[in-house]
């Protein structure tokens, strides 16, 4: 397959990006990775008259690599996934190894070497491990465009089947994780390794003194778009051995989603699925 026509554009900065999707309007869109649209263009499931290619932007734009403070860490849009899978405790800072652990989810090795954190959360397929991610931990998206920066809460981000909160003329210039995760852990079901994921579950766990006290619980695969699922929260925090909380939390999880059914499996599938990846990721995490 081939893709449509399209012209081709080479942003020489941030700025110069904003103002060319500014003028070329909806029918632009940005080439960082493109690991996703490069392929939806070729089976003509998207046709951009115009795109702009952000990958080649110099490292003094600040777009590639961790930066650490009071605010969390701050990932840059175009740091690809093997980039974070390969990063040891000392970039990443304590409390993130579940970012590096779930890159190993992410596609085929050549996928992870390309593809980029900010191209996968502005993509926003709703099983992305980065999507996914995001919803758990509470990340804040920053974007740029022609009327200066917002940030966005991740929970405010995803609106739907490939829907998100970023503007036509907007890139997202880095990702935010507010506070470390030293409990949390990411799991996913796909029926051949590298392929997307059916259902993909993530936990991050409150512990103290060597019991848990709550956490959140998010999936993806099973709505429109990632979501937090309060109900297995809330079994989380009710107390209890962690063998009976454990499976509270996965059944409460399974019980709340009302996730579609196509060619992948059924709802029913899903939600046994739902069940026991959750019941996985809280393992994971409380091993930690």
């Amino acid at each position: 397959m081939k893709p449509a026509p399209f012209t081709y554009h080479r942003a020489r900065s941030t700025e110069d990006a904003a103002r060319l999707l500014a003028e070329l309007g909806d029918e632009a869109k940005l080439l960082a990775g493109g690991q996703s649209l490069i392929a939806m263009m070729n089976y003509r499931l998207a046709r951009p008259r115009h795109l702009v290619d952000i990958g080649s932007l110099p490292a003094s734009e600040g777009l590639t690599g961790f930066r650490r403070g009071p605010d969390g860490l701050r990932i840059g849009a175009l740091t690809t996934h093997h980039a974070v899978e390969t990063a040891d405790e000392a970039r990443l800072g304590a409390g993130f190894a579940v970012l590096r652990d779930a890159m190993g989810w992410v596609g085929h090795l050549p996928i992870r070497t390309r593809g980029t954190v900010g191209g996968s959360i502005a993509h926003g397929d709703s099983t992305a491990e980065w999507c996914v991610l995001a919803v758990l931990l509470g990340a804040h998206i920053v974007a740029q465009g022609p009327r200066g920066t917002r940030t966005i809460t991740a929970g405010d981000f995803f609106h739907g089947f490939f829907s998100t909160a970023l503007e036509p003329d907007e890139l997202i210039t880095e990702l935010v994780f507010p506070r470390p995760a030293p409990h949390a852990a990411l799991t996913e079901f796909a029926e051949r390794k590298g392929d997307f994921g059916i259902v993909v579950a993530a936990v991050d766990l409150d512990v103290e003194d060597g019991a848990v006290r709550g956490g959140r619980v998010a999936l993806g695969g099973v709505a429109p778009a990632p979501v937090r699922v309060p109900e297995a929260e809330e079994a989380l925090a009710r107390g209890g051995s962690d063998d009976v909380l454990f499976a509270a939390c996965a059944e409460a999880a399974a019980a709340a989603i009302d996730p579609p059914g196509d060619g992948n499996g059924s709802a029913r599938y899903r939600r046994v699925l739902t069940r026991r990846l959750v019941l996985q990721a809280c393992e994971e995490a409380m091993s930690r």
